[in-house]
């Protein structure tokens, strides 16, 4: 016995969510089912209200409900400096911390040739209008893309764009999360620990 045509269509839906599969998929529609009509209103006025309530920053290119983004128009950011990061959950990320306070740059993704993610996809050429435009003022830019194939891979692009600016290209350290045990770190975090080292 197969779902009802419109529960089906749901599943089929939530199931092409990134990191979802089809029985979580089944499992959202079914707590779905259990919540009260009104709340089921709520939840899908918000994602009907999506394309108007959210825009892109003009700027920094990150999902904001204003445009430029509260992140560019604030006189309390450190303006010499850029992190680029690949999506907006990594600003959310990054802003947790508390410990940096410059501007960002969000790409949109990282260079992926195989599933066909290639520059022109990305918002790379937003990224170095900025910095043509950007009179001096900025002079550090931090590659903060995760420790994989594409995230290096994307690091490595656009340094090379980058470097005819003459500008600071740092990326995020890599190495041992606070209590780990090194015995059972795998062999890229020890050696990545071991470049990142620093005096004491």
């Amino acid at each position: 016995m197969s779902y009802p045509s419109t529960i089906q269509q749901l599943v089929d839906s939530f199931a092409k969510f990134p990191g979802i599969g089809e029985k979580s998929a089944q499992r959202f529609v079914f707590y779905l089912l259990r919540q009260p009509s009104q709340e089921l209103i709520r939840f899908a006025k918000l994602i009907m209200n999506l394309p108007d309530a959210i825009t892109v920053c003009r700027v920094c290119c990150n999902y904001s409900e204003k445009n430029p983004c509260a992140y560019c128009v604030s006189s309390s950011r450190e303006q010499s400096m850029i992190c680029v990061v690949a999506y907006s959950h990594d600003v959310r990320a990054l802003e947790r911390t508390g410990a940096y306070r410059g501007l960002y740059h969000v790409l949109g993704g990282t260079l992926n040739i195989l599933d066909g993610v290639t520059p022109d996809k990305l918002r790379i050429k937003e990224l170095m209008e900025r910095l043509r435009n950007a009179n001096k003022k900025i002079q550090e830019i931090i590659l903060g893309f995760n420790p994989d194939l594409e995230g290096e891979s994307t690091a490595l692009y656009l340094s090379k764009l980058i470097k005819p600016y003459d500008l600071k290209i740092t990326k995020l350290a890599r190495g041992l999360p606070r209590g780990a045990d090194i015995e059972y770190a795998d062999d890229i975090t020890l050696a990545e620990a071991l470049k990142a080292r620093r005096e004491l």
